[in-house]
């Protein structure tokens, strides 16, 4: 297998620029909420951080940017991250990459790894959170795309849940009409808690270990899956943000982070691998709520 220089770069810009676009339309949607609760409040804004990651050895591995929003008039706290990270994997990494299948990790354990990752919890408990992220993996051996997005409503609304899956249809249906089902199963099964016996919240889409051979048409497909997310998402917000809400509102949201925090620190294969491989963990951890409770 080539070393994919060219598709890295591509790939890897590609997630920055989605990274652009989702910071400044969430940041316009602070700044256009005028009405309803926490209006009076100062438009919130994201700090940025520069994320590193040494290996072993001490030399570079790579990094990224992490980009948190914290206390603002819309969203309590919303974490947007992009990284490129290479080097080599671990042996508990190589084993994991063994099980699925990638041939030649003893003898070659490189890797090299880009994306974008984005978790959203609101002040407003009727506006849903929401978790998206699109990837390329590489090693010497194989290569493949992953990502997807779902929503988290404390408070479901089924108007809300039948346009965030209708927009994710609309972008994956030029790829082919199995594409949609396909990849919401997908979701259904993999945002599942079985210790709950339920859904982490109402799916969405889900990819992973996409490599269909053409390198090309795989790109086109997850960045399809990245376009809808913004039209799949913020009219639910812009919607919600201005609805009343009172202490009963806050303890169901509450409650509701709770099973979200289980899901993410028991069975999310990406915050498994990005501490598996040493990646900064308060960019990795960023996922997790604010404020979360247990009954």
């Amino acid at each position: 297998m080539t070393d994919f220089a060219t598709e890295k770069t591509t790939a890897s810009d590609w997630f920055r620029q989605l990274r652009d676009d989702i910071v400044a339309a969430f940041e316009g949607l602070e700044d256009s909420h005028d009405t309803g609760p926490m209006a009076a409040m100062a438009p919130g804004r994201f700090e940025v951080t520069k994320t590193t990651r040494t290996s072993d050895d001490g030399s570079d591995a790579g990094g990224g940017l992490m980009s948190v929003m914290r206390g603002g008039r819309v969203f309590e706290k919303v974490g947007v991250n992009v990284s490129t990270v290479y080097g080599t994997l671990g042996d508990a990494a190589q084993r994991a990459m063994a099980a699925r299948g990638v041939p030649g990790m003893d003898s070659d354990p490189r890797f090299w790894a880009s994306g974008i990752s984005l978790v959203a919890h609101m002040q407003n408990p009727h506006a849903p959170a929401v978790h998206m992220n699109t990837r390329m993996f590489w090693t010497p051996h194989a290569w493949w795309f992953g990502g997807g997005s779902d929503l988290n409503p404390c408070i479901e609304y089924t108007e809300d849940t039948a346009h965030f899956h209708a927009t994710q249809k609309a972008h994956l249906d030029p790829h082919g009409a199995d594409w949609y089902p396909k990849l919401k199963a997908w979701a259904d099964e993999y945002f599942y808690i079985p210790h709950r016996k339920r859904a982490r919240g109402v799916g969405g889409i889900f990819m992973d270990d996409q490599n269909s051979g053409d390198w090309a048409a795989d790109f086109i497909l997850t960045q399809d899956i990245g376009r809808a997310f913004l039209p799949a998402y913020v009219p639910l917000v812009e919607k919600r943000r201005v609805q009343p809400f009172d202490d009963a509102d806050k303890d169901v949201q509450l409650v509701h982070r709770g099973l979200y925090a289980e899901y993410n620190l028991v069975y999310d294969r990406g915050t498994k691998f990005g501490l598996a491989t040493g990646h900064d963990a308060n960019a990795v951890l960023m996922s997790l709520p604010p404020l979360a409770k247990w009954v």
